[in-house]
């Protein structure tokens, strides 16, 4: 009997050794197939990511003059249509501030100025790559009113009535710099300022004329036509100033091909078009 229970004991620490090898063995298959699964989504992670890079909208950010807001705005939707990955910002105001704002560091890949002295002063700090740079319109400086009866009649004799007179900024506004260049022309410029009120964008200047909150204004003809509640008065004077748009892709920008490739389809037929059924005039190579 005794040897009958030794024996019994011995079986059952055998049949329990063999038993706990089975759980060992089989956590460490779990855990294999864990690691295994682990990697695998790690692997599956990785590739996600690749293709979401690989997917990845690719953003251009454009610095602009006020003037060019609706054209740029239809413009940019058009580009989308051919590159669907692609996504454009704009920073749209006065050039001379948006020069400002690029002198101090802002995040912008491509300018779009309505006047050569605000690109010139950034190619001289070789802040542009002077490769891509390129006039690409023209407009014109016009004296616009309410629609309605004015007593405004020309750049010459716009005093006579006493108006309050709607300007940009000649410091950081090119049609106000424009502006004041044909007042000192006709050597009027300093009793105009006792009649103007100063806006920071040539739109602001459209939109207090609108409103009737200044007798007259003097903006672009492009922006004249963005409105059916002005009149254009005249246009300027003959011997008046040549307005002309460079763009140029900025220096060590986040995207120069994408800036690049954007400034070439502002030059394309399809830009052309939109550039003149808004009034501009589009300048050749």
């Amino acid at each position: 009997m005794a040897v009958i229970g030794i024996t019994a004991i011995l079986a059952a620490g055998m049949l329990a050794g063999c038993s706990g090898g089975a759980d060992d063995n089989g956590q460490e298959s779990q855990s294999a197939q864990a690691a295994s699964g682990d990697s695998a989504a790690q692997s599956s992670s990785a590739a996600s990511e690749d293709d979401g890079a690989s997917g990845e909208t690719q953003s251009i950010t454009v610095s602009a003059a006020a003037s060019l807001t609706d054209v740029l705005n239809e413009l940019a939707e058009k580009y989308k249509e051919q590159d669907p990955g692609v996504e454009i910002s704009f920073t749209f105001g006065g050039s001379g501030a948006l020069q400002t704002q690029i002198e101090e560091g802002a995040p912008v890949d491509l300018f779009f100025s309505a006047a050569e002295e605000n690109m010139d002063a950034l190619e001289e700090e070789g802040l542009i790559d002077t490769a891509t740079r390129k006039d690409i319109l023209k407009n014109e400086i016009v004296l616009i009113a309410p629609q309605g009866e004015t007593s405004v009649s020309s750049f010459e004799n716009i005093l006579d009535s006493d108006p309050q007179i709607a300007l940009g900024q000649a410091e950081s506004v090119p049609a106000g710099k424009y502006a004041q260049e044909i007042f000192e022309n006709l050597g009027i410029w300093e009793e105009v300022q006792s009649h103007a009120v100063f806006a920071s964008n040539v739109r602001e200047v459209l939109s207090w004329v609108e409103a009737g909150e200044a007798d007259c204004g003097v903006v672009y003809a492009t922006d004249a036509m963005t409105s059916d509640q002005v009149q254009v008065v005249c246009n300027a004077p003959e011997n008046g100033p040549e307005v002309l748009y460079p763009a140029a892709v900025i220096k060590d920008c986040a995207n120069p091909d994408g800036a690049e490739k954007f400034l070439d389809y502002l030059t394309g037929d399809e830009a052309k078009a939109a550039f003149e059924s808004y009034g501009f005039i589009v300048l050749g190579e």
